[in-house]
């Protein structure tokens, strides 16, 4: 666990202000949360721009959020249909969620930025809100990776997605940043701060000499949930299934054959099975399936659990490949069964298997056989604990939060690169879009390849 530097020669002389920029995505808020416990133990001043409702839920009250507008991913114009991945996956990402998410908190970013007035904004690297405003404000700027993929290369076999979102990137500069801007808003010049490391995500395809691998990102959260720890048996193995928060509309099909996995593995290992949305219950509605036998000692479905501190106690995940999910895990030296749904999740899942730390299998495919194959594996061959076990020493090693805080300390300190405008006097302009044709910025990848539910 990643706990907040003490060391009185880590702080500098002058207190500094650092606001993070964050959407409204757990996994995206969760790492800024260590990072900001660091830096307020230096001395500094930390703020978040974005939706009180889910920073505060990971921060805890008392946090300084200043409230940005925005569309919820599943709300609304946002819910994605279950069965869109692939390319189709990220041109919904990007064209219904990402780019109103941005136009949507530009002038929240930029009210924030007059009243708080950071030395330092820390964007999310798909919320470029935060860059593109920053930028035009004159603002410095770092970038915060929660997810590896855009580092791969992903796009580099399809030209015509990869132009496309260049494209849709210069558009969006027109209307809430600077015209004239060139910086790619994912990637900032001076930092980019990667929540990995090179043992799971590899060698970087772009923007290497800007980025800095500091590993995931731990920090305690405030409880939320009751959870029965009585259940878990410390004699038994224990598994954890999850699909995160964005994915369980399309897990019906997957959580139930995942059920009917461990069922057959009754009295073998514990099963705790995160379903948010009663999609199981549901499910066994629909089909007019016979009632399911009380499952007693052998599986527990929870709406919701506390995943840092179960994850302690359990010796195999089966998930989604989420990034935050991946990494979290990892860090507690558990392997995986990984089942990419779509966005960044089939680079995250190439890489636990590169990595050797886990098993991918068919998202929209596999049935309990293979399944249940797969957590076999994982439990009993001592090779993919082996493999989680060495990546994690290689997220301890990378320093997390702390060396997230001393980077942009760093950053901070070397000043902006000029001087900032007034955001209240810019807050509202909306510029004339210009050409994607003659945009200068290079394209870089991002979350989505041609098959997205993986080779197995």
């Amino acid at each position: 666990m990643s706990e907040p530097s003490r060391d009185p020669e880590a702080s500098p002389r002058t207190p500094r202000r650092f606001l993070f920029v964050v959407p409204p995505l757990v996994g995206h808020v969760n790492p800024t949360v260590g990072v900001a416990a660091e830096l307020t133990a230096r001395g500094h001043r930390v703020a978040w721009a974005g939706m009180p409702e889910v920073v505060e839920r990971l921060t805890g009250r008392g946090t300084t959020v200043y409230r940005c507008a925005g569309p919820v991913l599943g709300e609304g114009g946002a819910g994605r249909p279950p069965d869109v991945r692939g390319p189709a996956a990220l041109k919904f990402l990007w064209e219904r969620f990402l780019v109103p998410l941005a136009e949507a908190m530009a002038p929240g970013v930029a009210k924030a930025i007059e009243a708080f007035r950071p030395d330092v904004v820390i964007a999310d690297q798909q919320t470029v809100a935060g860059a593109l405003v920053a930028e035009r404000l004159g603002v410095r700027w770092a970038t915060s990776a929660t997810t590896s993929a855009e580092f791969t290369g992903a796009l580099d076999g399809m030209p015509k997605i990869d132009a496309w979102l260049d494209g849709l990137l210069h558009e969006v500069r027109g209307r809430i940043g600077d015209p004239e801007g060139t910086a790619d808003p994912r990637f900032a010049p001076d930092l980019v701060l990667a929540f990995t490391t090179e043992e799971l995500a590899g060698r970087p395809a772009r923007a290497g000499d800007r980025i800095h691998y500091v590993g995931p990102s731990i920090a305690e959260r405030p409880a939320t949930t009751d959870f029965p720890w009585e259940w878990l048996d410390p004699a038994r193995p224990a598994v954890l299934i999850t699909l995160g928060t964005a994915n369980t509309d399309a897990g019906a099909r997957f959580l139930t054959e995942c059920l009917e996995a461990v069922r057959a593995r009754a009295g073998r290992f514990q099963t705790v099975v995160v379903d948010p949305d009663d999609v199981l219950a549901r499910a066994a509605r629909d089909t007019r399936s016979r009632p399911a036998p009380p499952d007693g000692n052998d599986v527990l479905v929870c709406r919701y659990v506390p995943q840092l501190p179960l994850l302690r106690r359990v010796n195999a995940v089966v998930c989604h490949a989420g990034h935050n999910t991946v990494c979290e895990t990892l860090w507690h030296g558990v392997p995986l069964v990984v089942a990419p749904i779509r966005d960044d999740q089939p680079v995250v899942a190439a890489q636990v298997v590169d990595a050797g730390a886990g098993i991918r299998v068919r998202f929209g495919r596999a049935r309990a056989a293979a399944i249940g194959e797969a957590l076999d594996a994982v439990l009993h061959e001592p090779r993919y604990r082996a493999a989680a076990e060495r990546v994690g020493a290689s997220f301890r090693a990378a320093g997390g939060a702390t060396a997230a805080a001393t980077h942009l300390e760093r950053l901070a300190t070397a000043g902006a690169t000029h001087a900032p405008a007034s955001a209240a006097a810019t807050a509202g302009v909306t510029h004339p879009t210009a050409s994607a044709a003659t945009h200068p910025t290079a394209s870089a990848a991002t979350h989505a390849t041609a098959n997205p539910e993986g080779d197995r």
